[in-house]
C-alpha cells in the first residue's frame, strides 16, 4: 500500500475505537510510522494549525508540509484514497461523502458512550448533539427489541408469549423507567447513562444472536436457551455495574435496572 507521508492524524487518546483504527492505518503502512499522534499530546505547531474543539469531533489529519488541515471522513477518505487509488471516485462522489459524513458524526459524536473510558481532567470533550443522541437511543432500541422479540419465541414454553410489540415497549419502558431515576439521582449525566444503557441492551441482544442460530442450526432443548438468556443478563449486569463506576453514579442505577426487570417479570407471569 502507498503510505501517505508528511501527514499526521490526530486521535482521541480516551477513545479505544479511535486509537485502534488509527494505529491500524500506521501497520498496514497507510501512515508513516511517525504519522499518529493523540490530540491531547500533540506538539505545539500542530495545535496552532487545527481547531481542537472539532479535532475533538473529527478526526484531523494535517499536512505537516503545507499545514493544511482536514477534518473527519474527508481524513479518512485522503488516507484510504491515497492508498487505494481505486476507491478516489466513489470518495469524490457527493451523494457518498454526504452519506458518511452523517455515519461517521452519529459514531463520533456517541463513541463515549459506545466504548467508555475514564475522562481526563482539562482534556478537551467531544461536543454533545442531542439528535445524534436520539438518534442512537431509537436505532438500539428498535434492533435490541427485534432480536429481543425473535429470542422470546424460544422460550415460550417458560415465558408467556406476548403481543408482537410486547419487547418493544418493555426495552422503551426501561429507557423511560431510568430516565425517570436518573433524572432525579444526577441529571447532568442522563444522555450520557441512557446512551451507555443502550449500548449494553443492544450488545446483549447481539449475543442472543447466537442462541437464534442454535436453534436454527441444531437441536438444543429449552433449558440451554434459558440458561444461556440469564448467561447474557448476568454479563449485561456486570457491564452496566462497570460503567455506572465510569460515571460516578455509584449503585443507583444499577439497582434500579434490576427492579425494573424483575417488576417486568412478575408482570408476564401474573398477567
Amino acid at each position: 500500500m502507498k503510505t501517505l507521508n508528511n501527514h499526521v492524524i490526530l486521535f482521541d487518546d480516551e477513545c479505544p475505537m479511535c486509537f485502534v483504527y488509527t494505529k491500524a492505518f500506521v501497520k498496514t503502512g497507510m501512515l508513516a510510522v511517525d504519522g499518529r499522534e493523540s490530540y491531547q499530546n500533540a506538539s505545539a505547531h500542530l495545535c496552532t494549525l487545527i481547531d481542537q474543539q472539532r479535532a475533538a469531533n473529527e478526526i484531523a489529519l494535517v499536512n505537516t508540509k503545507t499545514g493544511e488541515v482536514t477534518y473527519g471522513i474527508r481524513s479518512l477518505f485522503k488516507i484510504i484514497g491515497n492508498a487505494i487509488p481505486l476507491f478516489k471516485p466513489l470518495f469524490q462522489f457527493k451523494p457518498f461523502i454526504l452519506l458518511m459524513s452523517k455515519i461517521y458524526a452519529f459514531v463520533s459524536y456517541n463513541r463515549k458512550v459506545i466504548i467508555p473510558s475514564e475522562v481526563k481532567i482539562n482534556a478537551i470533550q467531544p461536543s454533545f448533539k442531542l439528535y445524534y443522541r436520539i438518534a442512537y437511543l431509537l436505532l438500539t432500541w428498535f434492533f435490541t427489541s427485534l432480536i429481543l422479540t425473535n429470542y422470546a419465541q424460544l422460550l415460550t414454553d417458560f415465558v408467556p408469549l406476548g403481543g408482537k410489540y410486547r419487547e418493544y415497549f418493555i426495552c422503551g419502558g426501561q429507557i423511560l423507567f431510568q430516565g425517570v431515576i436518573i433524572s432525579f439521582h444526577k441529571k447532568e449525566k442522563l444522555w450520557d447513562y441512557l446512551g451507555n444503557m443502550m449500548t449494553i441492551s443492544f450488545a446483549g441482544s447481539i449475543l442472543l444472536i447466537f442462541g437464534l442460530m442454535t436453534y436454527h442450526f441444531f437441536e438444543v432443548n429449552l433449558i440451554f436457551y434459558i440458561l444461556y438468556f440469564m448467561l447474557v443478563a448476568g454479563l449485561m449486569l456486570l457491564e452496566h455495574i462497570r460503567r455506572s463506576k465510569i460515571l460516578k453514579l455509584g449503585w443507583a442505577m444499577s439497582i434500579t435496572w434490576v427492579l425494573y426487570r424483575l417488576i417486568i417479570l412478575v408482570l408476564i407471569f401474573s398477567l
